[in-house]
């Protein structure tokens, strides 16, 4: 394997902006433009790896306008075959608490005009998003995550919404009402062209506020940046042991069906 070619990759999300050490920044063009900036390529636990910010290293791009195709397809040029990818979300459960984490098992897309698809035409393609997520990584994530004693849910629903800004309480009452867990900003189309282009996606998603308040509970407030910010710092480590343990655990040849999504979907 060479030094420009990755197995697993990883989209840093909020608050999370860097993590190799020794690691090989590289740039990347695709046919869909920049990606949010370099990649990083590393050995964690004797597997090669892939990290790149989809934010940008310093935030400064915002979820409505990250380059998710761009970001994407580098990842497939370096011949990333899994892809994890770290959020942060507010809750709208009253059980789920800042601090604690959802293995995504599905979406509900509410985003509007994002380029979602590599295909676009005259070849036309019907991925199916049934279960989005892999159901291979997700065992093995939650099995880790009760190794580690955190507080994690096995299994949720998150609403993709269009940002950047955060929901209207009624949104949010809404939102709720639906059965919808989480909430959150960059899933979607990330999750839908990893399918496209055959790749295992994961979504650890990390609760660090409860989205517009809690109805019924006045005393929780709306949430602010500067609050998510807080409590991503004081959580994000958690993420980061998380992977470490994951990434060597890995599985070389998988299990699950993710990897032949294109075989029952070209007209």
């Amino acid at each position: 394997m060479t030094p420009l070619t990755a197995e697993i990759g990883i989209f840093g999300g909020s608050g999370f902006y860097e993590w190799l050490d020794a690691a090989e920044e590289i740039e990347i063009a695709t046919p869909y433009g920049p990606p949010s900036g370099s990649i990083a390529l590393a050995q964690v636990g004797g597997r090669s790896l892939a990290f790149l910010p989809r934010h940008g290293p310093n935030h400064e791009v915002s979820a409505p306008f990250v380059n998710y195709r761009a970001n994407v397809w580098a990842m497939h040029e370096l011949g990333v075959r899994r892809i994890i990818g770290p959020s942060a979300v507010g809750s709208l459960k009253p059980d789920l608490h800042p601090g604690d984490l959802v293995i995504c098992d599905q979406f509900f897309d509410r985003t509007t005009g994002r380029a979602d698809t590599y295909y676009p035409g005259p070849e036309v393609v019907h991925v199916s998003p049934a279960d989005p997520y892999c159901p291979e990584l997700r065992e093995l994530s939650g099995r880790i995550a009760e190794q580690q004693s955190l507080r994690f849910t096995p299994s949720g629903t998150v609403v993709v919404v269009q940002g950047p800004r955060f929901s209207t309480r009624a949104e949010s009452r809404w939102f709720s009402r639906m059965g919808w867990d989480i909430v959150g900003m960059t899933q979607y189309p990330e999750v839908i062209l990893a399918r496209e282009l055959e790749m295992c996606y994961l979504n650890l998603s990390l609760v660090t506020d409860y989205d517009a308040g809690l109805e019924g509970s006045p005393e929780i407030s709306a949430v602010q940046a500067q609050d998510v910010m807080r409590v991503l710092a004081e959580n994000i480590g958690r993420v980061r042991n998380l992977l470490a343990t994951l990434i060597p655990l890995i599985p070389t040849s998988p299990s699950c069906n993710c990897q032949r999504s294109l075989e029952a979907a070209r007209i």
